[in-house]
């Protein structure tokens, strides 16, 4: 008789140890995680889709001022604009993001991120005058980027696959904005 009762607190005991998934408790533990997966994942989704939206606003505010004239040291459109005051005003007047006045110090205030990171929105540099991000664009996806080049010229879309571009690339760069804005 002692030994039947033993056995079964054996039975009893080795059930209650199961393997995980094996009890009703397992299983709603499981979908609570799942539910908290697919909470997360939505939220990186909404996260994704906001910075999406936020670059295409930011490109298209930059391709509004195509035809604009070159001016060193505009940075209006009534004015016309050289290349640091151009990506300025464009970052100010869609996301509200001031940075600073010359592309040497836009590029000191931004994140570096390698050329494959590139998304649209990016800032791309260049060394045009013999020193490094002494030019300045916003890449618009597709290897291409829109910046105000120079005296005599107006806003206008590029290549960076051309030859003098190519050759003159200093480095992309990545705006950090604060959390409700997201990222370009």
């Amino acid at each position: 008789m002692k030994s039947w009762l033993v056995l079964s607190l054996l039975a009893g005991s080795a059930l209650a140890h199961a393997a995980p998934g094996n009890s009703w408790e397992d299983m709603d533990t499981l979908l609570k995680e799942k539910a908290l997966i697919t909470r997360i994942g939505e939220q990186v989704q909404q996260a994704s889709n906001t910075a999406t939206e936020q670059a295409s606003s930011l490109v298209i505010s930059a391709l509004a001022f195509l035809g604009v004239p070159y001016k060193y040291g505009g940075n209006t459109h009534e004015t016309g604009f050289d290349c640091s005051g151009f990506v300025r005003a464009v970052y100010e007047q869609s996301v509200g993001k001031l940075l600073p006045r010359r592309s040497d110090e836009q590029a000191a205030a931004t994140q570096p991120i390698d050329r494959g990171e590139l998304q649209p929105g990016d800032l791309v540099f260049f060394n045009t005058m013999r020193r490094a991000f002494s030019h300045v664009g916003i890449y618009v996806g597709d290897g291409k980027f829109v910046h105000s080049p120079r005296a005599g010229a107006q806003v206008r879309v590029e290549d960076m696959s051309g030859s003098y571009w190519s050759k003159r690339f200093n480095g992309a760069r990545r705006v950090p904005l604060n959390p409700q804005q997201g990222q370009p």
